[in-house]
């Protein structure tokens, strides 16, 4: 007979059980998380309210700032709240809602970034057909595709994996609860449930792995035609930074999830959560917008002032 038991509740990974060093993790996650909040909604803001920014491009940079948002506030918050608190509580319901919405932000995160090269691959490769291409119509069905493929993605993740039994006590090691430390207390008969989602999810990174990699090697191809050097510092200054997020996204979240999980907590594992799930989020804004000049010059002017100027700069 198996040692199945019926969890209520869940007990994340604790930072340290020195209350000085919960405080410092408290402090470091609410600096890391207050600056995300205040880039992506100055990204969502200066969008929605230049009419000069309503453009594909910066339609789909909005999307992912919301994105950003939600993803970062899934993991970091009651994190923060359970070193302030000095506990490790999270009740079931408040682990489902976890793998559900982190899911969700990340596979709606990975279709944005495949829609983003495609529209790049658009504007560089074929300028002359953008505007056909990439209109109205086609941008909203785009977006309404990638919110739709994120849900149905979290909603297969969730149910397979809380439709499993747990044999293994109620221990998560991870600051969030991350399915392949779910994955680690469940038992062992019962992992084929997770399998089909599992290979959906691993065809479906794939594919946009491909199709992001196929549009780069287009798009650099067209870059290195183009006479002016200026005209390629500026494409390249754009792709990169969108190709750079994609490759640590992808690498970090592929091996956490794929790798060999050990019986133990790991430094490695705490350490590749940090890089796929709270650094996106809050490089996203940095790199896509303190460097843009066309978004910055729209920040100064929502906001004015030499020291919002200087801050820019």
């Amino acid at each position: 007979m198996s040692n199945r038991t019926i969890v209520t509740e869940f007990l994340l990974l604790g930072f340290s059980e020195v209350w000085e060093l919960q405080i410092l993790h408290f402090v470091l996650f609410l600096v890391i998380y207050l600056a995300s909040l205040i880039g992506n909604i100055l990204i969502f803001m200066v969008v929605a309210l230049n009419l000069h920014l309503h453009t594909p491009m910066y339609f789909f940079l909005m999307n992912l700032s919301i994105i950003d948002l939600g993803s970062i506030s899934v993991t970091i918050p009651k994190s923060m709240a359970n070193s302030l608190m000095n506990t490790r509580l999270i009740s079931y319901s408040g682990c489902v809602t976890q793998v559900f919405a982190f899911i969700l932000f990340a596979s709606t995160d990975v279709a944005f970034l495949t829609v983003m090269a495609y529209d790049r691959y658009i504007a560089i490769c074929q300028p002359l057909h953008y505007e056909r291409v990439m209109n109205r119509g086609a941008c909203v069905q785009m977006a309404a595709s990638a919110w739709a493929s994120g849900i149905l993605n979290a909603a297969m993740h969730t149910g397979n994996m809380f439709a499993l039994s747990f044999c293994s006590g109620n221990t998560v090691d991870q600051f969030f609860c991350e399915i392949p430390q779910l994955l680690k207390l469940a038992c062992s008969h019962s992992y084929l449930s997770e399998t089909g989602a599992t290979i959906f999810s691993v065809c479906l990174l794939f594919s946009c792995f491909v199709f992001i990699i196929v549009s780069y090697v287009h798009i650099f191809t067209s870059v290195l035609r183009i006479p002016s050097e200026q005209g390629r510092h500026k494409a390249f200054s754009t792709c990169l930074p969108h190709l750079t997020v994609f490759s640590l996204f992808i690498c970090t979240a592929t091996f956490a999830y794929f790798k060999p999980t050990s019986s133990s907590a790991s430094t490695l594992d705490l350490v590749l959560a940090v890089l796929y799930s709270v650094v996106p989020p809050l490089m996203n804004p940095i790199i896509y917008s303190m460097r843009n000049k066309v978004i910055k010059a729209a920040l100064r002017k929502i906001f004015g002032g030499k020291l919002f100027t200087s801050m820019l700069d």
